[in-house]
């Protein structure tokens, strides 16, 4: 069992729920970060400046790319040019519905709005769901400029309708629906939206892009006019709380799981390894998050995890530091070692034959190491020894995943990074049910257990490497 009190497994619990209820957007999750980071005393950096002369040994750093990724680092007090980095990376979106940029739709006396679907979403789970927005706006300054600025509006102003059963006898056996025409939220009734403040709603004016009434509620969320607002990245997300739940209250259930549960588990972890004033004094290594966005989609953007992200930040530190040569980065990546952490299956009671019976994660049972020998995930036996022996030693339970041979693996983004870097990679996630769904279920307790893991392994890897020997 972990060497964590249940106390301190509960409270982790609650940490989580707390992060993934601030959380609608993958804005509003690395906007958490920041603040969470700043508090801990780390230093934001920015892309477009030099960082030469900024970064120090036992210093704390991050810096945030199109608000929707971040890296935090943290630099150890022995740290030289070539040596290593101990990286725990994540991701930060979640499958979801987002708004297309001409929204604006009207059906059988309904306003309604036309969605995109991102990712690959258990979507009749969004049926019946009391359904808001969140995300990024641009609006217009005073001065002739652009800034960014988060909204979530937190009031169920959308919903997607099932058909009746008596129109559909067969839903029962086999419930299908168009993507494009079904899965289509209501926003209001045209007749209300008339006599209230939509004027073009039903007209045949200039038709906007969007209902009125739907940019008036968030420019007053915004307190800014609707003639302000430039455009918006707005994904439909579900209103109801994620929650501590079960008998025993042994789970979390939540929307967007997959993956808040790893990218709070690493920010966590790396800022735990620092509690200390000499936390960092002996330490050789670079202690560092990444967590990116896009990996719902295959990671392909400029702030995903198949992008010059990580690369570019690696460099930039051995760069900044005294005592840099031509070859740094090269030694520092065959030094370094990434945990690539994204949630894995957690066996289905209803459904245990789906997984492969010597590999059946449980909830409340640890974080799982995944391997596939197609390499979909990039663990070795090489990075799950290391894994285990931090485990073991701290009392930290792991399990393991393996697909089914007749079943297809999905993957994560520790093969790309592995492949682009040339890292020491392992795959790891805690166990979740209902995967994609808009509500999913994870074990109360595994947080803890990763936030445990994470720490220790920032504060012991480096010295567990010394003792590794294989090239």
């Amino acid at each position: 069992m972990s060497s964590l009190s249940k106390a301190q497994l509960h409270r982790q619990a609650e940490h989580l729920v707390d992060f993934v209820n601030k959380s609608p957007s993958p804005f509003h999750a690395i906007d958490v970060c920041r603040k969470w980071l700043s508090s801990a005393n780390f230093t934001e950096l920015k892309e477009k400046q030099s960082w030469c002369g900024v970064i120090k040994p036992n210093g704390r750093y991050f810096f945030t790319r199109n608000g929707s990724s971040i890296v935090a680092f943290a630099v150890g007090g022995k740290f030289r040019p070539g040596n290593g980095t101990s990286i725990v990376a994540a991701h930060s979106d979640s499958p979801c519905l987002k708004l297309k940029p001409v929204s604006r739709k009207t059906g059988s006396g309904f306003l309604q709005v036309g969605v995109q679907l991102y990712g690959g979403g258990l979507w009749h789970t969004w049926f019946d769901r009391d359904l808001s927005v969140a995300g990024r706006v641009m609006v217009r300054d005073g001065a002739g400029g652009y800034s960014g600025r988060l909204v979530a509006i937190e009031e169920p102003i959308m919903r997607i309708p099932s058909l009746a059963i008596h129109m559909d006898r067969t839903a029962n056996e086999a419930f299908k629906f168009n993507k494009e025409t079904h899965l289509t939220p209501i926003l209001a009734t045209v007749s209300k939206a008339l006599n209230g403040t939509d004027s073009t709603a039903g007209g045949d004016m200039e038709k906007p892009a969007h209902h009125a009434v739907l940019l008036e509620r968030i420019a007053k969320q915004l307190d800014v006019s609707v003639n302000d607002i430039s455009d918006f990245e707005l994904c439909l997300y579900d209103t109801q709380k994620a929650a501590i739940g079960g008998l025993l209250n042994e789970l979390i259930h939540a929307s967007r799981l997959d993956n808040l549960n790893s990218s709070y588990c690493a920010i966590e972890g790396l800022i735990n390894s620092l509690d200390g004033k000499q936390a960092l004094e002996d330490d050789s290594h670079v202690r560092l998050v990444s967590l990116f966005d896009n990996e719902e989609v295959g990671s392909t953007s400029a702030y995903g995890a198949n992008s010059a992200l990580l690369e570019s930040a690696l460099r930039r530190i051995q760069a900044s530091c005294d005592g840099v040569n031509l070859t740094s980065f090269e030694e520092s990546i065959a030094n370094s070692y990434m945990i690539s952490s994204d949630v894995t299956h957690a066996v289905h009671p209803n459904y245990s034959e789906k997984h492969e019976e010597n590999h059946r994660p449980e909830l409340q049972k640890g974080p799982a190491i995944k391997i596939n020998a197609n390499q979909r995930y990039a663990t070795t036996s090489v990075t799950s020894t290391i894994l285990k022996d931090i485990a073991k030693r701290n009392g930290i339970p792991l399990q393991e995943f393996v697909v089914r041979n007749d079943s297809s693996c999905g993957s994560t983004i520790g093969p790309m990074l592995s492949a682009q870097l040339g890292l020491r990679t392992v795959d790891i996630g805690n166990p979740l049910l209902a995967m994609h769904s808009i509500r999913e279920v994870c074990g109360a307790d595994d947080v803890g257990m990763l936030v445990k893991l994470f720490e220790h392994f920032f504060s012991e890897f480096a010295a567990l490497d010394a003792k590794i020997n294989v090239d």
